[in-house]
């Protein structure tokens, strides 16, 4: 049987999640875990509208410092913990929403959209 949470605590939980990464950062990654490009998570981590969590990030634009495509990501605490993984990206229907997911080394990488939604 499936857990179902109410919207009351399903906005507790991801104001607490965003809360536990607010100033860490985004890194998306290879298959392989390579490191293509980090975005800074702000200082608040972004807002909660009812089961969901949308980033606010430093910058929407970062240049890249690997080379290859990006398949996953995940956040890190403000301490460098990755506490969050198996995000999903690409260009449309991911957590998160790129631009272009082949990458190379020094391209701006702009990311259109951050979400995740309550379970």
């Amino acid at each position: 049987m499936a857990v179902n949470y109410n919207v009351a605590v399903k906005t507790a939980r991801m104001t607490t999640t965003r809360d536990h990464f607010a100033n860490g950062t985004l890194e998306l990654l290879t298959a392989a875990d390579a490191v293509l490009v980090t975005f800074g998570l702000s200082a608040s981590g972004g807002t909660i509208s009812g089961d969901t969590w949308t980033f606010v990030l430093d910058a929407n634009t970062v240049a890249a410092t690997g080379t290859g495509t990006a398949t996953k990501a995940q956040l890190k605490t403000s301490g460098g913990t990755a506490n969050l993984t198996g995000l999903t990206v690409g260009t449309t229907g991911t957590d998160i929403i790129l631009n272009n997911t082949s990458i190379a080394t020094g391209q701006d990488v702009t990311l259109s959209s951050a979400t995740i939604k309550h379970a």
